[in-house]
């Protein structure tokens, strides 16, 4: 055997324990990974099939209008003229407006000769005003359907 294979420790001669092992470097410790939050607790939700607020008479109702009875369907046509009512005064009032336009057109035929920005009056009269007019009367009209449907439930429900 050769030298190279023992090594002297001490005046004895020791085989080399490092030989013929390849070397390696020690591996990386390996990252901590903080731990998982538990997941936040669920609060219970007690479920009550019959809510003690409510009154019989607005359960009444509400069967009445789900089994569609004379009773029910008077609620509901009542509902159905009150909104018809808003939708007809208010496209009355649209009607009214536009429909003053020619008629303020023929009676002053002079206004006709207004210009705005270089743009005859009439023409932005009819072609641009009833836009905004239109949206805004929708608007309200929504606003108004929205109004009279709360206070239907409301009436339901009390």
């Amino acid at each position: 055997m050769t030298d190279d294979f023992y090594r002297n420790v001490g005046g004895i001669r020791e085989p080399d324990p490092t030989l013929g092992k390849s070397v390696q470097p020690e591996p990386a410790p390996e990252p901590v990974l903080p731990e998982p939050e538990p997941p936040p607790r669920v609060r219970r939700q007690r479920v009550v099939l019959a809510e003690p607020s409510r009154s019989a008479g607005s359960l009444r109702a509400r069967v009445e209008l789900e089994q569609q009875t004379s009773w029910g369907e008077l609620l509901i046509k009542d509902l159905i003229k009150v909104q018809l009512r808003s939708g007809v005064a208010l496209a009355l009032l649209v009607l009214a407006v536009l429909g003053a336009l020619p008629a303020v057109f023929f009676f002053w035929p002079s206004f006709t000769d207004l210009r705005f920005v270089g743009i005859p009056l009439p023409w932005l009269l009819l072609g641009v005003a009833p836009f905004p007019l239109l949206f805004g009367v929708g608007l309200w009209y929504n606003r108004l359907a929205e109004r009279h449907e709360r206070d239907f439930v409301d009436m339901i429900e009390n």
